[in-house]
């Protein structure tokens, strides 16, 4: 009985997923995985079951580039509902407090996004996927513990206020939020209902960009499913998130023996690439040479 030829490994590169609601992070890769055909699959910027919008997945040798992606730099858009607390910040937690916003005015809702946008200092929800003593925030939340998370900085570049409609007992406010990694809306959410006296919580959430990576190139599980294509190349992605270095022959040789090159006087981590255009390694210079980060050509 003759045996199956092994079916080839996917070439490696980037998966930019549009998610959707009620699926966590490691659901999509699961789904990724299978029709990719390969285990070889991660992700980067976890987004919650609730939310949609942008995952970045690594395929093959590009899970490598997941730790070291730019993804400093996110975008959102959101509904904040104010009237009402929650256990999570957001839609999906236990009631807390009920508090009718009526009263609050157009004009302290701008004065409110105004006073969180900008450099501030955030707590992050108790049930983020921040860890407390190697065990992540919300695992302690749903043992039973009480979890207080010490405030940190965060850096909110914009916080746009693009409608607001108005119920018994109720305010949605329609945002735009462009902000630094690390920062947690519904903690937003929370704190501007906190600081209108009325409480508040997350109502959605949509990410359309992380790093260099938007919803333009972002694809539905299921159109990936039809057409189990790449979103970027393994060089794509590199020269997409990170500064360019080509390097000549000789210097690429150097790269591929795990030799030290040049520094390239480029600050932070860059892609190497060589005269073919295929990227070889991410580096970062150390003084007068390049020291390797993560190589990415193939053994």
């Amino acid at each position: 009985m003759s045996r199956q030829p092994a079916k080839p490994a996917p070439a490696p590169g980037l998966l930019v997923v549009d998610k959707p609601g009620g699926m966590t992070s490691h659901d999509v890769v699961a789904r990724a995985r299978r029709i990719m055909g390969t285990r070889k699959v991660g992700h980067a910027g976890t987004l919650d079951p609730m939310a949609t919008g942008v995952l970045v997945l690594g395929i093959e040798r590009a899970t490598k580039l997941l730790g070291h992606l730019a993804l400093d730099r996110k975008t959102y858009l959101a509904t904040i509902a104010l009237g009402a607390s929650t256990t999570t910040d957001d839609v999906e937690g236990e009631p807390l407090e009920q508090t009718d916003p009526a009263g609050v005015t157009d004009e302290r809702i701008r004065q409110g996004v105004a006073a969180l946008t900008g450099d501030i200092q955030q707590v992050p929800s108790a049930v983020s996927a921040v860890k407390v003593d190697g065990k992540r925030a919300y695992a302690r939340v749903r043992a039973g513990e009480d979890v207080e998370l010490p405030a940190r900085p965060v850096s909110v570049y914009r916080f746009d206020l693009l409608a607001t409609r108005r119920t018994p007992g109720r305010i949605e406010l329609d945002v735009m939020i462009d902000c630094s990694s690390g920062t947690y809306v519904r903690a937003l959410a929370r704190d501007l209902g906190r600081d209108l006296g009325v409480g508040g919580h997350l109502a959605a959430l949509r990410r359309t960009t992380v790093g260099p990576f938007t919803l333009a190139t972002a694809r539905t599980l299921d159109r990936i499913e039809q057409e189990p294509e790449l979103s970027l190349s393994l060089d794509e992605a590199v020269a997409a998130a990170f500064p360019r270095h080509d390097v000549d022959a000789a210097t690429a040789r150097a790269v591929r023996h795990g030799q030290r090159i040049p520094a390239a006087g480029i600050e932070g981590t860059y892609g190497v690439f060589d005269p073919a255009g295929k990227v070889l390694a991410l580096a970062a210079d150390a003084g007068d040479v390049a020291r390797p980060v993560v190589v990415l050509a193939p053994a």
